[in-house]
């Protein structure tokens, strides 16, 4: 198939680009430079000079604790989802790679259904737009949404995101940090693109499911399963004692709509992964591993 894939620089759509997913497939990933997402122009425009049977949309405006520009993200972000909404009859499907944050992260969200998302009305910019796009992916004959929770692999943002900034840290011999331990559903990156060849094949029964892991684990087991792996006797800094808030969603669904599929175990991706950044320890900013965001 051809398939438009946006935020193909991001972490997500770069380990998609260098999957087998596009050796399987014609995909096309402009830069926002190519392609304003956020232009109702510019994506007609598109879709009317470019045959495309497939959206994988994955762009966002950064919303983390790295982002350098944390103004207009709702607005951002409802604009590119709807600019291409819009031209829903010129592509077959739509795959929308959402997050567990339209669960609505203030309250704990523990073995979430995919149905509940409507509990809670989100404060914030990024979840309240993924709480919108759900409520029109769920009217939309053409759209599927892929909440995924934690999600980890070479590429991310190790200055910020855990189990890279873990892993990385003991190669410095650096403490690992936890802001406060708390129970999360992590998937490896390199399972999504399984998971989305199937979805971009078949005809599925339902509007939304949660991509997540079949065990829900706990930051401290993480930390605990980098060092084995490391082999170093580092310590664990953990700032705020107590469980926090459980981020986990029900994977049913999804089980029963790929019912051989069987995700990565932690151990084995954290493996994987420590060995990459081993392999590519002198391309590591050790500085800004010395300042928890």
């Amino acid at each position: 198939m051809k398939i438009l894939l946006t935020g193909g620089s991001g972490f997500i759509g770069k380990n998609i680009l260098s999957s087998q997913l596009a050796v399987e497939h014609q995909i096309i990933a402009p830069s926002s430079k190519e392609l304003d997402l956020t232009s109702e122009e510019a994506v007609a425009a598109f879709f009317s000079n470019n045959k495309i049977d497939c959206v994988i949309h994955s762009a966002c405006k950064p919303g983390h604790r790295n982002a350098k520009d944390l103004s207009n993200i709702f607005y951002t972000d409802i604009r590119m989802f709807l600019n291409i909404l819009q031209n829903s009859g010129k592509y077959k499907k739509m795959i929308v790679l959402s997050s567990g944050a339209v669960y609505d992260q203030r309250f704990e969200i523990m073995k979430a259904k995919e149905e509940s998302y409507k509990l809670h009305l989100p404060v914030d910019e990024h979840a309240l737009f993924r709480r919108v796009s759900a409520d029109y992916i769920a009217q939309s004959e053409k759209v599927v949404e892929l909440r995924i929770f934690g999600i980890f692999g070479h590429q991310e943002d190790y200055a910020i995101r855990f189990i890279s900034n873990a892993i990385c840290k003991t190669l410095f011999n650096l403490p690992i940090t936890i802001k406060q331990n708390r129970k999360f559903d992590y998937i490896y990156v390199k399972d999504l693109p399984i998971i989305l060849d199937y979805f971009i094949n078949n005809s599925v029964k339902h509007k939304a499911y949660n991509i997540t892991p079949d065990k829900s684990v706990e930051l401290l087991d993480l930390a605990n399963e980098i060092k084995r792996i490391s082999g170093t006797k580092l310590s664990i800094v953990i700032k705020k004692q107590g469980l926090g808030l459980e981020y986990s969603g029900d994977n049913i669904r999804l089980h029963k709509e790929i019912k051989d599929f069987q995700f990565t175990t932690h151990e084995l991706a954290i493996q994987q992964l420590y060995d990459w950044y081993l392999e590519h320890k002198y391309d590591i900013n050790k500085d800004v591993l010395l300042i928890d965001k």
